[in-house]
């Protein structure tokens, strides 16, 4: 395909994905989707494959959903698919780890023939069942378990579907709000791609779709081909909610003959009986975000540029979860995935890659019954730590690294649940020492106004732990998280008083290099 061709093209792909992405936000009744952007959008070919993905998602979303399409259309196949039909699933092991992430995938058709589909996952308020949090002791009681099923059928609700998830969530509305703008996003994506058919003339995609997979793949083959090869060993050690300390150990293979990478998490944690293991897919989609963002971040992230890079982890490990083990903060895990796989690659390009950071983001949810008796549950709302110091820059302070999610605005949370935000400031000096010091962690208290007893999941890490420095750097301060002044770390949903006041002191980032 002519390069200046397929250039124009790809910036319409990019284009047609993007604005499904800033559909769904605009239409999104959750804060995290409208405001942290905790969303993926992609299209897909008509085998499933990711062909784009828009540049607003974070990677735990974006690349488990590159895997989500693939199964559902296995489970419903095309043959079975018709105009006006959306399929949904929130399977952990089909689509982003817990039951949170709901995933449609809703096909696009041209002249009676689906040539893509166009693919979402967000983060919903609430899917009843224990919230948000580690202390499930199985995934039956997180909360309600969707199959691959179809929520619309020639364009009309799936009743039945639709009366079984109203009836098990506590927000009914706010949970169809958002799969409303689920279903939108995909219908805008669809109609802009028909467009882009109509202007060059394609009967379908499934030439471009090849074109851009396939030179994804070559690319960051030849990538990897310029990295020395060998095996490369990195660890990480970090503290849960409850004070259990979680242990992930990576092998990472560079085989230029192949070219390929491979990942082996063998050694690493056995799984917990807390809702903190992650699913291989979640465990997948960082691992090949760490691989991607040193090797060639340039690259287009789709199927191609994702095919040379395989994971593997043992059945008995934290980091590969078998049902029905709980996997609801499976994100408490997963979002350190990527420090045991940047500590290998640094012995081998070391001016790519960073030194850890503070990790998973604390997560917070809250419920209770406002001042008029009426039930509210949070959506999930974010506070990270500091990033750790890259090679030759300091890290970020306040930065969700490796998920790349905002934080919801306390303005906003203020305005839609009764709670009250009484500090939010960084925590200077907190990034470990070195040549660059690795970024700040942050403050934030806060308690409700409501005037009742309400609940609260909190899910800090690194409490006790600390972030480490890389080259000779100095690690980061460890977090605090505390009730009304006294220490907490209980890995359950807590019972809170009216007057109860909560306060977080976010981990600092590792150093990098030894101080001038």
């Amino acid at each position: 395909m002519d390069g200046i061709q397929l250039e124009i093209m790809w910036s319409n792909l990019i284009s047609i994905v993007s604005e499904q992405a800033k559909a769904l936000q605009r239409i999104a009744f959750s804060p995290i989707v409208r405001e942290a952007g905790d969303l993926a959008t992609a299209l897909f070919d008509s085998e499933g494959r990711m062909v784009a993905q828009a540049i607003t998602g974070t990677p735990g979303h974006i690349n488990s959903l590159a895997a989500a399409a693939k199964q559902m259309i296995a489970i419903i196949p095309p043959e079975d698919i018709y105009p006006g039909d959306v399929l949904i699933t929130n399977d952990p092991w089909l689509s982003a780890g817990h039951f949170f992430d709901i995933t449609l995938l809703t096909p696009i058709f041209r002249n009676d023939k689906i040539i893509g589909y166009c693919g979402s996952t967000i983060h919903h308020t609430d899917i009843g069942g224990y919230g948000v949090g580690a202390g499930a002791r199985d995934i039956h009681e997180e909360g309600l378990w969707i199959p691959v099923l179809k929520l619309y059928e020639r364009d009309k609700p799936n009743d039945t579907l639709h009366k079984i998830i109203r009836r098990n969530v506590r927000t009914p509305d706010a949970i169809f709000g958002d799969l409303g703008a689920q279903t939108s996003s995909g219908r805008i994506g669809g109609e802009r791609l028909n467009a882009m058919c109509d202007r060059y003339d394609l009967a379908d995609i499934d030439e471009l779709a090849e074109e851009i997979i396939s030179r994804s793949e070559k690319a960051t083959q030849d990538a990897i081909r310029d990295i020395t090869p060998g095996t490369y060993h990195g660890e990480t050690s970090f503290d849960v909610p409850g004070g259990e300390i979680i242990t992930l150990k990576t092998a990472v293979t560079i085989d230029p003959d192949a070219g390929e990478i491979l990942i082996d998490f063998e050694g690493s944690s056995a799984p917990s009986k807390l809702g903190i293991n992650v699913v291989m897919a979640y465990t997948h989609a960082y691992s090949t975000f760490a691989i991607r963002s040193v090797l060639n971040p340039d690259l287009p992230n789709n199927a191609g540029s994702l095919a040379p890079i395989k994971v593997k982890a043992p059945k008995e490990c934290i980091i590969n979860a078998q049902y029905p083990s709980p996997v609801n903060a499976r994100h408490v895990v997963g979002m350190y995935v990527p420090f045991p796989i940047l500590k290998a690659l640094s012995q081998v390009i070391p001016e790519r890659t960073l030194a850890e950071g503070s990790g998973a983001v604390w997560t917070i949810q809250v419920q209770g019954h406002d001042q008029e008796g009426k039930p509210f549950t949070s959506s999930m709302f974010n506070y990270s730590g500091g990033m750790g110091a890259r090679a030759t820059k300091k890290g970020l302070s306040a930065t969700c690294y490796p998920t790349g999610v905002s934080a919801v605005p306390i303005e906003v949370l203020e305005a839609s649940i009764p709670i009250e935000f009484t500090c939010k400031e960084l925590l200077p000096d907190t990034g470990g020492k070195g040549l660059y010091n690795g970024g700040d962690g942050q403050k934030i208290g806060f308690r409700m106004r409501s005037g009742a007893e309400w609940a609260l999941n909190a899910i800090p890490s690194r409490l006790k732990t600390q972030a480490e420095g890389l080259e000779g750097g100095a690690p980061g301060a460890a977090g605090g998280f505390q009730i009304n002044g006294v220490a907490s770390n209980a890995a359950k949903k807590i019972a809170m008083a009216a007057t109860d006041e909560v306060l977080m002191m976010t981990p600092g980032g590792g150093g990098m290099g030894k101080p001038a």
